[in-house]
């Protein structure tokens, strides 16, 4: 479950993330964002995307692959919690230089560069998600978070068969 934010829970920050089964052992690698680049990091750094609650992780993927993709193949969610809070740093929309960075469109090397500096600033990065603008994405570079993340759990998971319904 997503933690309840104060005074109704313990307000822990926890981030999550969905895989294909087979890249779950391999989830904070980086390793399709080294390879490729994504929106917020350049091809060469070793980025991990996550969202800070489940559903919102789930659209990230599904508007890639497709829910049809997520209800007929083996997909695995796994959230950890931020061990330290002063490890986060928050990005509003106010301070992405170019606003339609935060629309769903193609990504250039300017957001990719921005993100670069984001990510070597040693953060976990909250930045607004354009899938769901009322939601938030969690970007870190993979070398600097190791030990800066814990209580790391997975689960199978299973999407509601309604979102394929065609």
């Amino acid at each position: 479950m997503t933690p309840l934010p104060p005074p109704l829970g313990a307000g822990e920050i926890r981030f999550w993330r969905l895989d294909h089964a087979r890249h779950a052992a391999t989830w904070s690698s980086g390793e399709g964002a080294f390879l490729v680049g994504g929106r917020w990091n350049s091809r060469g750094v070793r980025a991990v995307y996550a969202a800070l609650d489940p559903a919102t992780a789930i659209l990230e993927v599904s508007v890639h692959k497709g829910f049809k993709a997520l209800d007929t193949v083996p997909h695995v969610l796994t959230s950890a919690r931020i061990a330290d809070p002063a490890l986060v740093r928050v990005v509003p929309p106010e301070e992405v230089p170019n606003p339609n960075w935060l629309v769903p469109t193609v990504h250039g090397p300017g957001q990719q560069a921005f993100g670069d500096a984001l990510l070597a600033s040693g953060a976990f990065v909250f930045v607004p998600s354009t899938v769901s603008r009322h939601s938030w994405n969690v970007v870190f570079d993979v070398g600097w978070a190791v030990g800066r993340f814990e209580d790391v759990r997975q689960e199978r998971f299973a999407l509601d068969p309604r979102l394929h319904s065609g």
